[in-house]
């Protein structure tokens, strides 16, 4: 290479240099100057919201409506940037007046504790186990029922492993592990998390600005349509997952899941240990409807599996059919005899 081609290379490494330093400049700019980070957040869902305090998961957040009598509901909310309790929101209006009903945020989600720390399956697992035996201790220990979105069926399917006489019934919305490539035949108990990802993401000074730029209203909206399918998403959601990603530590668990340490190795297999009732829904539009290994699970005589014409939130698209699809699943399994208290 001659002095003259060393020297335009040069150049063009310096040119390079110094937009790849403007640019981060920028965005770090726009983030600290121009996004508000302390959104106001209003409690997700009505009731009692309360936030409990764990030896394993740290700080939780639950909410509640007991007054009804029943055995008890619990609803678990799907992983992604903006997760929260909010997404099981018609699920829980529909059910408080009929039983008692509960929803989880997840640890890094919501109301509960955001903290930097490694955000993993086993993290989310443990806050299942703490609010199931909170809402035991509350209804004289029986067993209950609990419906989990998407990622989150996995973590509620190793819960309920690990924990069976705490379970009545599982209700698994568009559960992931069913699909080529996020389907789980590895080791028991791992995740799929890259830490030199995480790691690079999730620190200062542009892993908050980063995480901003990922959080605009467009690209949230973008990413709900690819979820519904449909460019119809519901508003109310859209508006709730962006107040609750504009609050203090809201990127930390996100950029775990971007990583790959909400994802575990060993979702199919989890599923197909089950032998509690299952309740089984998903859609058949959008991005997520590879269920080409469902039929591993679909005629055992403790599965029930059904599909909407819906994106992979059927419950925000078709409340009523989902509705009635559990409903007709529980009173199948009322004649089984429920787990007594221990």
């Amino acid at each position: 290479m001659g002095s003259q081609s060393r020297h335009s290379a040069g150049r063009f490494a310096a040119a390079t240099a110094l937009t790849l330093v403007g640019s981060a400049a920028a965005l770090a700019g726009w983030s600290g100057l121009a996004v508000n980070r302390r959104m106001r957040l209003p409690p997700a869902l009505p009731g009692r919201h309360e936030r409990l305090r764990t030896r394993r998961a740290g700080d939780i957040s639950l909410y509640g409506s007991t007054e009804a009598e029943g055995v008890p509901l619990l609803l678990i909310h799907s992983i992604n940037a903006a997760a929260n309790a909010y997404e099981v929101r018609p699920l829980y209006l529909r059910y408080r007046g009929t039983r008692p009903v509960y929803a989880l945020d997840l640890p890094g989600f919501g109301f509960s504790e955001r903290s930097r720390r490694r955000y993993t399956p086993r993290l989310m697992v443990e806050a299942i186990h703490a609010a199931v035996d909170e809402i035991r201790h509350r209804h004289g220990g029986w067993a209950i029922d609990a419906l989990a979105v998407s990622l989150s069926a996995s973590y509620l399917a190793r819960a309920s492993l690990e924990r069976s006489d705490a379970y009545r019934s599982l209700a698994l919305i568009s559960p992931t592990g069913f699909d080529g490539r996020l389907s789980g035949d590895g080791p028991p108990d791992g995740h799929r998390g890259r830490d030199w990802l995480r790691d690079a993401l999730d620190r200062p000074p542009l892993g908050r600005p980063l995480f901003d730029a990922l959080v605009t209203r467009p690209s949230m909206r973008f990413f709900l349509q690819k979820t519904f399918g449909s460019s119809d998403i519901d508003e109310g959601l859209l508006a709730y997952d962006y107040a609750s990603a504009h609050q203090p530590g809201a990127e930390h668990a996100p950029w775990c899941f971007i990583a790959g340490h909400l994802f575990p190795t060993d979702a199919t297999r989890l599923y197909e240990r089950l032998r509690l009732p299952v309740w089984m829904v998903h859609g058949t539009r959008g991005d997520f409807v590879d269920y080409r290994l469902a039929p591993r699970v679909a005629d055992r005589p403790n599965w029930r599996v059904e599909t909407l014409p819906t994106g992979a939130f059927p419950h925000f698209e078709q409340p009523a059919a989902v509705a009635a699809g559990y409903d007709a699943f529980l009173a199948s399994i009322i004649r089984l005899p429920a787990a007594r208290p221990a």
